[in-house]
């Protein structure tokens, strides 16, 4: 999941031990400062990096340069102060359109070791992006600028959405003490995103949207959040996904069942055939019948007349 408001670009990123398996990478887009940027998270061993490019390096411009200070913050999602952070500034342009900040985080220590920046297999990544100066000419148009309501940067598609948030829940934020700028964007995008997924239709949400909406709302009740109607709805929406499940139980047991007869009608079945071709091959064995000996009775009482004759 990744999220951008202004210069700043959040990135959930699932399934952390998957990437640790098998020493993967993965990326994220966004745009600032009429540039495509590329947030890249790899593995290597125990270690996870994060780089900041430019893609697709051969369709820059001649003289194409961009200079940028590039924020990056690992977040602690239980408890922000301990969150770490780099910053730097760089030139970027056609022979050097990557950096790649020092691993930020050696998976095995920090999860064993430190609580909050691993949590349910996955870590939240905030890069902010600053251009400072232009060279050459944009490749993309300008993201709207941010508004600021109740204190958080959002942009201006989101204005409606954060003010219903405020309007139908006034204490929302009323313990959220987070100061830092980017933090609170990057978490405001969050609690949006979970608003909406718990909102949908049941039929559209799965289990691990679900289990993941459980996760992240602990995140949003830890920094301070309210988020008491979020928890009822989740509630609501797993008392729904149970009923669902349970239904869907019972359509294959009886479908197991009907499964279960047609089979033993099969092997009753195949049980006959087995016995019909076995007598088949089975010689005849000598039986007399009573049509036998009515057919054969003249013809032994003439012998035994013969034979009585000869003896008397």
């Amino acid at each position: 999941m990744g999220k951008q408001v202004d210069n700043t670009f959040t990135w959930v990123i699932k399934n952390v031990s998957t990437m640790q398996a098998h020493k993967s990478s993965r990326y994220k887009q966004f745009v600032v400062g009429g540039c495509k940027w590329r947030l890249i998270a790899s593995t290597e061993f125990n270690d996870l990096s994060v780089s900041l490019e430019v893609p697709i390096r051969e369709s820059l411009p001649s003289g194409w340069r961009r200079h940028a200070k590039i924020t990056l913050t690992l977040v602690n999602q239980l408890s922000q102060k301990f969150s770490r952070q780099q910053e730097t500034q760089q030139w970027f342009d056609q022979n050097n359109p990557r950096f790649s900040f020092p691993p930020i985080l050696d998976l095995k220590v920090f999860a064993d070791k430190y609580g909050g920046f691993l949590v349910n297999d996955g870590i939240m990544i905030v890069a902010a992006v600053d251009v400072l100066e232009v060279i050459g000419s944009l490749d993309e148009p300008e993201k709207s600028q941010s508004m600021d309501v109740k204190g958080f940067q959002v942009l201006p598609s989101q204005v409606k959405s954060v003010n219903c948030l405020f309007e139908r829940h006034p204490d929302i934020a009323s313990k959220f003490s987070i100061k830092n700028k980017s933090l609170k964007t990057a978490y405001m995008n969050v609690l949006l995103s979970l608003s909406e997924t718990l909102h949908q239709s049941p039929k559209e949400i799965s289990k691990d949207d679900l289990s993941d909406a459980k996760t992240t709302l602990a995140y949003m009740k830890n920094v301070g959040f309210k988020v008491d109607w979020l928890e009822n709805k989740l509630d609501e929406l797993f008392k729904k996904e149970k009923e669902a499940g349970v239904i869907r139980m019972q359509k294959i047991e009886e479908e197991f069942k009907d499964l279960k007869q047609k089979c033993s009608s099969l092997e009753a079945l195949l049980k006959k055939e087995k016995a019909d071709v076995l007598a088949a091959r089975t010689p005849s064995s000598f039986f007399v019948t009573d049509d036998d000996l009515i057919m054969w009775l003249p013809l032994l009482m003439l012998c035994i007349m013969i034979i009585l004759v000869d003896l008397f």
